[in-house]
């Protein structure tokens, strides 16, 4: 995190169909140095809730209501829409196969409405450097089940031969889990030249995602391969 972003309040975008719950979070979040700005959404949820208009954020608190697909849509669009955001959910119950969807969508921090109380200021910072908040069992089953993934679908045997300088200074800075502005900045080059590098890597190891790429290139740290 940069100097600059220390000295200002996180904006974070609470987004529920409760006001009840947007109000119990803004109880929660008034404190220096967070900012949030509530957003209800429709009463039963729209179909195309991915294109609800949201405000700039660092971080978008979601309350998972029980329409699964509809939650699923709308964390899509935040992250495809406002691609150096984070997103934190917050739902009733948090088994493993809706926390392993959800981390696979893109969601940085997991809580259930408990834990919100105490939890969710702490963990806010944390998920805006681009750190995770999950349960220590969750996130180990589910790195488990991205390797078993991997180990299905083999990198490219191309892939780390045909690296060019400049993306091979990129995956460099992706093991690192440094942001695509931060690594413009270290490598003196704009933002969108870092995510086209970026695009090209992930279509090179063959994997969707930069979380899938990283833990890739680790477990293949570990085996020699």
């Amino acid at each position: 995190m940069t100097k600059d972003s220390k000295n200002r309040s996180l904006k974070i975008c609470l987004l529920s169909p409760h006001p009840l719950v947007l109000g119990e979070f803004e109880r929660i979040l008034t404190r220096p140095g967070l900012k949030p700005i509530s957003r209800q959404l429709d009463q039963p949820p729209g179909a195309d809730l991915a294109k609800i208009d949201l405000p700039e954020a660092d971080i978008f608190v979601v309350d998972a209501h029980s329409n699964r697909p509809a939650t699923n849509s709308l964390i899509a669009g935040i992250l495809d829409r406002q691609t150096g955001a984070h997103v934190l959910v917050v739902c009733e119950k948090l088994s493993e196969s809706i926390s392993h969807t959800l981390l696979r969508l893109g969601a940085k921090g997991l809580l259930t409405y408990a834990e919100a109380v105490e939890q969710l200021p702490r963990a806010l910072p944390l998920v805006a450097t681009g750190g995770y908040w999950v349960p220590r069992n969750v996130l180990s089953t589910f790195v488990d089940s991205i390797l078993t993934d991997q180990h299905r679908r083999r990198m490219r045997p191309e892939g780390q031969t045909s690296l060019s300088r400049r993306e091979r200074e990129v995956l460099d800075s992706l093991l690192e889990n440094v942001s695509n502005k931060e690594i413009a900045a270290k490598l003196n080059i704009s933002e969108r030249t870092v995510k086209f590098h970026v695009s090209k890597l992930l279509s090179k190891f063959g994997v969707r995602r930069r979380a899938d790429l990283i833990l890739l290139c680790y477990q293949q740290k570990d085996t020699g391969a």
